[in-house]
């Protein structure tokens, strides 16, 4: 059955047939997939083979092994995902290893704030390295609010993270300041929107893809706004497409962000810009 579906997937095009087809089986069955290999001769049973099946049949729609699944690691964590949030992605582990680093001098306490949570893989990843911060996450749907917070109860990091519904910084008050600002917003320019993967476009939320027409009417937001909830010598490090580096440092050095670094992702690409508040 695993050589078949492998084989089905590869002959539409999926880039990671035999893992799709070894972790659809493996959620059929319910264990993980070293028990595939140990029990590789054994023959499925019926309801077993109904079961795998229609997992196959929902991921020939395009439809991400996560949803189907309900569940994707990110940073060595667990966390529930679905169709109402960003499928988290390895190379938005980048935002979260630079966050790590860049606030290493306060290793022992910090208060940050994640916009646009979604699953809420980066506010709780970053407080599960730093117990001791007060982390504050938000995202304007309440959906996602919901997903998040359930991962934050889940994985056990209630009460440092609280989640809040709003759009970026309505969620805080008017002059409250953080020492970490972190954010994944949308960042898809419009035009791009129907060159997508098709798992991508019909499936995930456009809300947290589309960015308008150049990308980056949410991070000119972010960066502009920043400088009035970031502590002096405080952080901000956002997510950006792979050609968009450049234009959002630009906007950090406008804005009077200092030490302005653009950091790659595992596939090369500068995704993650971050910079400092000056000190005052």
């Amino acid at each position: 059955m695993l050589a078949w579906a492998t084989e089905d997937f590869r002959q539409r095009n999926a880039e990671t047939a035999r893992l799709d087809a070894e972790l659809l089986l493996a959620h059929a069955l319910g264990v993980d997939r070293i028990q595939l290999i140990v029990d590789r001769e054994r023959p499925l049973a019926p309801d077993e083979l109904g079961r795998y099946r229609e997992l196959i049949k929902r991921r020939r729609t395009g439809e991400p092994i996560a949803y189907i699944r309900k569940q994707r690691e990110f940073y060595a964590l667990g966390f529930r995902v679905d169709a109402s949030v960003l499928v988290p992605r390895p190379d938005t582990e980048t935002l979260l290893e630079v966050a790590l680093e860049r606030t290493e001098p306060l290793n022992l306490f910090g208060r940050a704030l994640d916009l646009c949570t979604g699953s809420g893989c980066v506010a709780i990843a970053f407080a599960h390295h730093r117990p001791a911060w007060e982390v504050t996450a938000s995202d304007i749907s309440a959906d996602a609010v919901d997903v998040a917070r359930k991962n934050a109860l889940r994985l056990g990091v209630i009460p440092a993270v609280r989640v809040r519904q709003g759009d970026l910084f309505e969620v805080v008050r008017e002059h409250e300041r953080f020492d970490l600002i972190t954010a994944n917003p949308p960042y898809v320019p419009t035009r791009e929107w129907e060159a997508l993967e098709r798992g991508i476009r019909e499936f995930e939320p456009r809300l947290a893809l589309d960015g308008g027409d150049d990308g980056l009417d949410y991070l000119r937001r972010i960066v502009q706004t920043a400088p009035v909830h970031v502590e002096p010598g405080g952080v901000l490090a956002v997510e950006v497409g792979y050609d968009q580096a450049e234009q959002v440092a630009a906007l950090f050095e406008a804005a009077g962000f200092v030490d302005i670094d653009l950091r790659r992702d595992y596939g090369g690409h500068q995704r993650v810009v971050s910079g400092r508040r000056h000190p005052e």
